[in-house]
């Protein structure tokens, strides 16, 4: 049922010569396809070998009297069209070009013998009709037949294309062509069906008896137009004896299934899924002008016109049930209250997501898209389409541009970049992504740029009350963004959805650590508390990981449990957001062979998404005091390319050695003062507790508020063991981990004695490294400064490339990947000097260049190249700074300071 709106152009019907054959001879034309092999010549003059060109086809159209030819195409249904063309041409009787009349050939077709006989989903219908009683024996509602038949349907929107959007229209039209074939179907007004006036023949009828009566009874669910009601569960008779739309009918109280209307198909169009309505108010609504309409919007099913995209009107039944394609039998399956809310969690982008990779509690729509090879689940440009299709909106539009490099411009140096625009049904523009960012691939480019447009529509869908004038310009997305041609079904999403925010409302919790004691009081009721079981284990997964974990998901309630979702192996790459932010922050925590459990709060809509059973998880729901419990075992690790790489090359590992490089800075400046910039989980800070140093203050800055936990338990463990002297860090009387951007001032951590920034910039922009290059120099004022980056030349022997030894490339490198993809970029020696150089001389500080990884003077230099920068100036002592942007994350005090 349609009740939408609708100004599209009327358009001229083009007759198909294939239609025009199939409506005269149906199953009587028989078109047999001949594939053609084309020889290719090699270009040799004098030789006789021919390779194998494309296929090529030709068909011929075998008809009751006779036959034709086609040309030779390169598709098969060229072919098969030209074949039609010609037949049409030696037929005598002139061509059905009008409409209405071809509107009558269509029916009469489908009343004939030989559609009865067919494995049509109609056919279905007109066998079923057969075995209802009384007076309704043999008719067939005129309702469904344009749902079933699309070519009835094409025809009538052919003749009036605004039908589209009114059912009763359609009905009408297929009743009025019914009455010019009075000798062989009967037209009730009163019924609003169909039937043939003849009985059929024996042998036909002979298909419809049935031997046996065989029960069947099917699960759907009741959706009431008023949201204050919840869904409920039916059950339907369907037995072989029983017309389902006549069951169905009676469940939304009409008086037989002609009065019933049918959406379009749910989630996947094979799937026989749709909404069944009482079709008089619909009808009544059809008739009204639209300003009348308004005046029953209280009748308005918020929930079924979402799920279908149509306008709903009353009670719908949400039911699974159908005759499909190839085959007689009737098709049905069972509609719980997970159907239902997985149907509502497909029609948004982190839903499809979920579903994808059946995690529906536990996934998330990451937030950024590195490669192939770690993203898990449906891609971010599959998920756009996807999206598109369920709101009935065109296919997005893909347009990618290379960089327009020289001429002599390696074809690996070229980069990619990707526009991508989203129209509504009436073709006006809804999302526009002007994507800056260039790609070495274009998939790259497309993926990025449809997670861009993703996280604008979920954005949008999560927040429908923000006013319309902050969405402008894609609010810094680079994309346009036009919320008011979206289509309004997407306006249903606040009454549907009350729930949903339940899970991303975790997103600002902290995780405390295990056996710590938090100074920061203002944090306890921000605490997500959880428990890890098992020996530490030195495998322990970073930023850029991929990890693999089993978890299961429970329903708790005063002991009661509900198992509501299990994975035994579920792979994400830690950092990138690809599941809820608790899941996420403990996983980081862990060792290998650990298991943590921890609770969360309960989004009910993704509760009922889930795999447990509806009438338990419903039972536990209603008396209220449920949480979730998550048990996740951390199963293995994978490292990024870019360790495994240098792992396999050097001994110690170059993470060891850039440790070893700043402790021997450490030693020999006698520094009491650190600071961490870019410290992520603590991997420097944990490794430099390891070594004996002039350290008593040590201070950790990051932007990411789910690596920091993990740096304070590594942090806290060992520094709790002070008193017993079983490490080296004794003189550590302070610790300190903050969030923030290394790009913004914190007076905290002014004046330091050094600073460590260890293989960070390349993971920001370059404007962002330059700007942190100044902001660091010129307003937090380290005494020495340490910064190391990856040497891109040094790529080549990473990666096991040689040098090219042919022409004018002998002395060059071939292009290299990055060691990472999430680098942002990777410089050369000279540009790596260059950058350093120029920030030292504005701020007034010396700089000297080294590395580790490799030795000095060697081609192609360090494999991580470091400059060292040293203030040459002294530090004002009146230096009074009151800001502190960053958020304490965790501090940590020696019981001795």
């Amino acid at each position: 049922m349609v009740t939408g709106d609708s100004s599209l152009p009327p358009k001229k019907l083009a007759v198909n010569p294939k239609t025009i054959i199939h409506q005269r001879f149906g199953d009587k034309a028989h078109y047999n396809i001949e594939e053609i092999q084309e020889s290719v010549s090699n270009g040799c003059p004098g030789l006789a070998i021919s390779q194998k060109g494309p296929c090529l086809y030709r068909c011929r159209l075998q008809l009751p009297e006779f036959f034709v030819m086609s040309e030779i195409f390169k598709r098969k249904k060229d072919a098969m069209q030209s074949a039609a063309e010609k037949a049409v041409e030696k037929l005598s009787d002139p061509l059905v070009e009008d409409p209405s009349d071809q509107l009558v050939a269509r029916l009469s077709y489908l009343f004939s013998n030989e559609f009865y006989s067919t494995c049509h989903p109609l056919s279905g219908h007109f066998r079923a009709a057969l075995q209802r009683e009384g007076c309704v024996n043999g008719f067939v509602p005129v309702t469904l037949m344009p749902i079933y038949d699309s070519k009835l349907f094409n025809l009538c929107k052919s003749i009036k294309p605004d039908v589209e959007s009114k059912p009763l229209e359609v009905t009408w039209m297929i009743m009025d062509a019914a009455t010019r074939l009075s000798d062989t179907v009967f037209a009730s007004k009163e019924l609003l069906s169909l039937r043939r006036t003849s009985p059929y023949p024996p042998e036909v009828l002979q298909s419809v008896e049935v031997s046996c009566k065989q029960e069947t009874y099917v699960k759907v669910i009741r959706v009431p137009y008023s949201t204050a009601k919840i869904i409920e569960p039916l059950t339907l008779d369907v037995s072989s004896n029983n017309y389902y739309m006549d069951a169905i009918a009676r469940e939304l109280g009409a008086a037989d299934a002609s009065k019933v209307l049918l959406s379009r198909c749910i989630g996947k169009a094979s799937s026989e899924t749709r909404l069944y309505i009482h079709g008089p108010k619909s009808f009544q609504l059809d008739l009204m002008p639209e300003r009348e309409v308004k005046d029953h919007q209280a009748y308005l099913n918020a929930r079924a016109s979402y799920l279908s995209g149509q306008d709903i009107y009353g009670d719908a039944i949400l039911a699974t049930i159908g005759y499909m394609w190839k085959s007689c039998d009737l098709f049905h399956e069972h509609v719980s209250s997970r159907t239902y809310y997985r149907l509502l969690l497909n029609k948004i982008p982190t839903g499809i997501y979920k579903l994808s990779r059946e995690a529906v509690l536990a996934a998330e729509l990451p937030e950024k898209f590195v490669a192939r090879s770690s993203w898990r689940g449906l891609l971010p440009r599959d998920i756009l389409c996807t999206f598109c299709r369920q709101h009935q909106l065109p296919e997005p539009v893909f347009s990618s541009t290379t960089n327009g490099g020289t001429k002599d411009m390696r074809a690996s140096d070229e980069t990619f970049r990707c526009e991508v625009k989203i129209f509504s049904k009436h073709q006006d523009l809804i999302i526009h992504c002007h994507q800056g960012e260039s790609f070495k691939k274009q998939s790259d480019a497309i993926q990025n740029a449809s997670l861009k447009v993703l996280s604008c529509l979920n954005n949008y869908l999560m927040n429908l009350n923000r006013p319309q004038e902050k969405w402008t310009n894609g609010n810094g997305l680079d994309l346009d963004f036009y919320p008011e041609h979206i289509s309004k079904e997407l306006q249903f999403f606040s009454l549907v959805h009350k729930s949903w925010p339940g899970i991303e409302a975790n997103t600002k919790r902290l995780l405390a650590v295990n056996g710590t004691n938090q100074s920061n009081s203002e944090l306890a009721d921000t605490i997500c508390s959880y428990n890890i079981d098992g020996p530490d284990s030195e495998n322990i997964p970073s930023s850029g990981c991929l990890v693999c974990v089993c978890y299961s998901v429970f329903l708790v309630k005063e002991g009661d449990k509900e198992l509501l979702e299990k994975n035994d192996e579920f792979e994400f790459e830690l950092g990138s957001e690809a599941v809820i932010p608790d899941l996420e922050a403990v996983v980081a925590q862990m060792g290998v062979g650990q298991s943590a459990h921890f609770r969360v709060e309960v989004p009910q809509e993704l509760i009922f998404a889930a795999n447990g059973d509806p009438t338990r998880i419903l039972s536990l729901l209603s008396s209220g005091g449920c949480s979730l419990e998550f048990h996740t075992t951390l199963l293995r690790v994978t490292e990024p390319l870019e360790d495994r790489m240098e792992k396999a090359l050097f001994s110690p590992s170059l993470s060891k050695q850039r440790v070893q490089y700043a402790v021997q800075h450490i030693r020999e400046s006698c520094a009491t003062f650190l600071v961490d910039f870019g410290c992520g989980s603590g991997s420097l800070l944990d490794s430099l507790l390891d070594y004996p140093t002039s350290l008593e203050r040590i201070v950790g800055v990051d932007i990411s508020y789910k690596a920091l936990p993990r740096a304070a338990k590594t942090l806290h463990s060992k520094l709790s063991q002070n008193s017993t002297g079983s490490v080296q860090c004794s003189g550590i009387k302070s610790a300190l981990l903050l969030e923030g951007s290394i790009t913004t001032f914190d007076s905290r951590v002014y004046g330091c004695d050094i600073g460590t920034c260890l293989e960070v910039i390349e993971h920001m922009e370059e404007d962002d490294a330059t700007l942190f290059g100044h902001v660091v120099l010129s307003s937090f004022c380290p005494k020495i400064l340490i910064v190391s980056t990856p040497n891109y030349e040094y790529n080549v022997i990473l990666q096991r490339s040689t040098p090219e030894e042919d022409g004018e490339d002998k002395n060059q490198t071939k292009p290299c990947k990055f060691r990472n993809f999430d680098h942002k970029f990777e410089w050369t020696r000279k540009q790596f000097t260059t950058w350093a150089s120029e920030l030292a001389g504005k701020h007034n500080y010396s700089v000297e260049f080294s590395g580790v990884g490799g030795v000095e003077g060697v081609e192609p230099g360090f494999a991580s190249q470091i400059a060292v920068f040293r203030r040459v100036w002294d530090l004002p002592k009146n230096g009074n700074f009151s800001d502190s942007p960053y958020k304490v994350i965790w501090d940590w005090r020696s019981c001795n300071a």
